[in-house]
This record gives C-alpha cells, structure tokens and sequence, in this order.
C-alpha cells in the first residue's frame, strides 16, 4: 500500500461516489485531503466523517479555481468533478446541456491543471489524475456531449503530460466503465439498456466506487512513478472488444 505521509492531494467532485471513495482511500494512506465541490454542506459531511479539509468552488469559474487553489501546497490532483449532462442523439442534443457538460468536466479539469501546476513545479514535481469515462474510448448510444467532454479531458491529459514531464509531474486519466448510483440509474438501469450493455463486457457486472478509486490511488502514487500521459480503462474489458 502506497504512502502519502506529509503529502497534500486535491480531490474534486469529493461529494459524488468516485470522489468521495477516493477521499476515503488517500485518508486511510496518510495523505492530507482538501475535499473540492460545489456542494459545502455535504464537503462538511464528508470532513466530519474523514478529516479532509472542505474547499468549496465552482469548475466553471475560474476565478473561484483560481482563489481557492492557488496558495495550497499540494503534491497531487484528483480531478473527479463532473456533469452527467442528457441522453441525446447529435440531432436532439440541447447545445446549452452539451456546453454545460464541457464547461464542467473538461474546462473545469483543464482549470484546476492550470492553476495547480505552477506551484507543484515550484515545490517540484507531483502527480494528477483526471477521471475520464469509458465514453471517451468508444461511442455509447445518446453519450455525444459526455463523450466528448471525457474524450477532450483524455486529451488534455497527454498535452499536461507531455508538458508537465520535465517538471516532475506525472498526469494521467482513468476511463471506468458504468458504477450504478442514482444518478446512472435513470439511464443504465433500464431493461432495454443494461443487460444488452452488460452482455458485451467480459467481466459482466457494474463498476464499485471502490474499484475505480484504488487505481486512482494507485495511479496517484509513486508505484506509477514511470506511468505518464496514460488513460487507463477500468472497464471490466467492455472497450477491449
């Protein structure tokens, strides 16, 4: 198990189930957590049950990004805030929706990088890992405006990585296949959707937060210390085939 003793880590989105069990994990291997999210109640939620530090700010704002990360010392990112948005086809797609979801999961992640990255070149070096979708990988039905945002963070990941190396600073991205909250219910817990979905993946079953937060870690940590500019499905197979 790796150690993040005396090291600070920026976890997003730690409200939502990935985020909130990639909290739990970095706490349990010694890392000092800020907890990021738009929602302050539940950040004080989380802190009260882990010891995270809540940092409330919104992904869209940059400035809120700016203020609220700029003076900390951190070692590592976690960029896991992000925005569902609609099932749609191209032809239907609500462009507001389709912008809300880009602004949220792949500005908002390339925001954090931005202001992050000069202080962990200062105190040199460190890790990110940005949370990606297996919708970047390959085309799910009614996934256009969420693929597309997840398969602009995979890409923002490589240009980070290709720029960042030479300060020390690994980025990746992880690509998780479906964890069945409430939210991805609506949608994956149809019958005419999940069974046909789950029919094609080789390992056949839905995703645990935990599942997609232990190679976060792992990612995170200097186990990966030679894994760079990766994106890296947890998938069970589904984009192997």
């Amino acid at each position: 198990m790796a150690d993040f003793t005396g090291r600070a880590v920026l976890v997003t989105g730690a409200t939502g189930g990935i985020g909130a069990a990639t909290v739990r994990r970095l706490i349990g291997q010694g890392a000092m957590v800020y907890a990021g999210g738009r929602n302050p109640d539940g950040l004080a939620e989380l802190a009260a049950e882990t010891g995270a530090r809540p940092l409330p700010f919104d992904l869209t704002s940059e400035d809120e990004i700016r203020t609220a990360v700029t003076n900390l010392d951190l070692w590592g990112v976690v960029n896991c805030g992000g925005f569902g948005g609609e099932i749609a086809t191209p032809q239907d797609t609500d462009i507001e929706v389709f912008d809300k979801v880009i602004a949220i999961n792949a500005r908002g992640s390339l925001l954090v990088i931005k202001h992050v990255a000069p202080g962990m070149i200062e105190r040199g070096g460190g890790s990110i890992v940005n949370v990606s979708s297996q919708a970047s990988l390959v085309a799910l039905p009614g996934h256009v405006s969420y693929g597309s945002s997840k398969a602009a963070v995979d890409n923002i990941t490589r240009v980070s990585a290709l720029e960042l190396g030479k300060h020390n600073i690994r980025v990746n991205s992880v690509n998780p296949t479906v964890v069945m909250t409430e939210m991805s219910a609506d949608f994956w817990g149809r019958p005419d959707v999940g069974p046909a979905f789950l029919a094609q993946m080789p390992l056949g079953r839905w995703a645990t937060e935990d599942e997609i937060a232990a190679p976060i870690v792992f990612l995170l940590s200097d186990d990966a210390a030679m894994i760079t500019g990766t994106s890296l499905p947890i998938d069970g197979g589904y984009t192997c085939r």
